[in-house]
């Protein structure tokens, strides 16, 4: 296996969208969502381990989920985890993880994967990867991985990459908010429009130096770091300038600036599992599509529910369509499918009730 090849493994969000499984103090990430027997941080290790030595595997996380991380993968060491003290979005975290994996190895390349993502070819996966770290070795390029569409999707955005290329790997034009309804049907008809699955792939020289040029401000920031960074002083130094860090997304303070930025269209299986709807689409379905994890049930003239509860958990489902249905210690939810992007407003509305502690 490859000692330059490392992964940045994002374990930091909450999930509210999955809530009340997912919570602040036990987000998604760290639930077997899908009735598999690993959790989705453990099935993401694994699969990046394919292709990359575990030691050289980093998870930024934020300081509230260490222990819950060492707890889930033990294979990972305390210097793999990376700490972020405060909710910065994705740049600073990924700029901060960077520049340490650079001071342990110049010659890294590597990956940044979400931890929650759901894919089935991983041999597949690998071989994009692998695809994507050879060109990245030879080239000053920041990639990305693409999705293709299979409907117009208005929950994610979109890359355009430049269709008169003829090669696996293509330029990108540019990359698109999400859109309306009309916007992704007309992307789709278009034929070079991606979803952005926020898997990117660079040598660690070109993401620094892309830092250095399209945020010099940010950069400046934590380069003052570097002699204090894999060593005793590095938690001090990120605790008093980690909080200073501007709130910016990796694709709007890099991939939206950058010139030299590439997609590689994704040849595997791929599902963002954002939602319990698209929890729903993954999982099987009895005889009446109701989706099923963890629970024993009955049900009569009830279909297309999304149901989940403790290990073994007896439901009856009567007359109810189109559903989700989650059960977890203090809190029932039972509420449409159709209805499921207000479960964040939801959830803000029950901590205001009830108290932060169900959230």
């Amino acid at each position: 296996m490859n000692k330059n090849y490392y992964a940045i493994l994002m374990a930091g969000g909450v999930g509210s969208r999955f809530w009340p499984v997912s919570t602040q103090e036990f987000p998604k990430q760290f639930h077997d969502m899908l009735g598999t027997g690993d959790t989705l941080i453990q099935k993401t290790f694994q699969r990046l381990s394919n292709l990359i030595p575990k030691e050289n595997i980093f998870i930024l996380t934020n300081e509230r989920y260490n222990d819950l991380v060492l707890e889930q993968l033990p294979d990972v060491k305390q210097r793999q985890v990376v700490l972020e003290p405060a909710m910065r979005n994705t740049a600073p975290c990924i700029l901060y993880a960077s520049l340490k994996i650079q001071k342990e190895n110049e010659d890294a390349v590597m990956i940044v994967a979400p931890s929650d993502h759901w894919i089935e070819d991983e041999q597949t996966f690998s071989e994009n990867v692998q695809q994507a770290f050879d060109f990245c070795s030879q080239n000053k390029a920041l990639m990305t991985l693409g999705i293709q569409p299979s409907f117009p999707n208005t929950g994610y955005g979109y890359i355009e990459f430049d269709k008169t290329s003829n090669e696996d790997i293509k330029g990108v034009n540019q990359f698109r908010e999400k859109p309306d309804y009309e916007t992704a049907k007309e992307f789709i008809s278009q034929g070079n429009f991606l979803w952005n699955a926020g898997i990117f792939m660079w040598s660690v020289k070109s993401v620094i130096d892309a830092f250095q040029n399209n945020q010099p401000e940010l950069y400046t920031l934590f380069e003052q770091g570097i002699p204090a960074y894999n060593t005793s002083l590095e938690a001090e130094f990120i605790k008093e300038n980690y909080p200073k860090a501007e709130n910016i997304s990796v694709d709007y303070a890099l991939m939206e600036k950058s010139k030299n930025v590439y997609v590689i269209a994704a040849e595997f299986d791929w599902n963002d599992l954002g939602t319990w709807g698209s929890l729903y689409d993954k999982l099987d379905k009895d005889a009446e599509s109701n989706a099923v994890v963890h629970a024993r049930t009955l049900v009569e003239d009830a279909a297309g529910n999304m149901i989940r509860t403790k290990n073994d958990k007896i439901v009856v489902v009567d007359g109810l369509n189109d559903y989700i249905i989650v059960d977890k210690d203090e809190v029932l939810l039972i509420f449409p499918k159709s209805k499921e992007q207000n479960i964040k407003k939801v959830l803000q509305n029950v901590k205001n009730k009830f108290g932060e502690q169900y959230g």
